[in-house]
C-alpha cells in the first residue's frame, strides 16, 4: 500500500491574533453523500488540528463546513 486517503470535515477555524495563527480543526466525514458514507466505514474516528501562521497562504485557504481530502504517505 503505497498511501491511505481519508475524508475529513472542517469543523472550526479559530485566530488567534496575539500569536498571529489560526486554529484550524477538523473531524472525518460521516454522512452527506455515499462516498462519506464509504468513509465514515472504513476510516477510524479522531480529529486533526493544525496551527497555521498568517504568513503563510495556507491560513485562508480552509474554510469552516468545507470537507478535504487528507492523503497520508510514508516520509522517506
Amino acid at each position: 500500500m503505497s498511501k491511505v486517503r481519508a475524508k475529513f470535515v472542517c469543523t472550526e477555524i479559530e485566530d488567534q491574533p496575539v500569536s498571529g495563527q489560526k486554529v484550524v480543526s477538523f473531524a472525518p466525514v460521516i454522512s452527506g453523500s455515499e462516498e462519506n458514507k464509504s468513509f465514515a466505514k472504513y476510516t477510524p474516528s479522531g480529529n486533526l488540528q493544525m496551527y497555521i501562521s498568517y504568513e503563510t497562504q495556507a491560513s485562508e485557504f480552509f474554510e469552516e463546513g468545507q470537507e478535504y481530502y487528507i492523503d497520508f504517505t510514508k516520509a522517506e
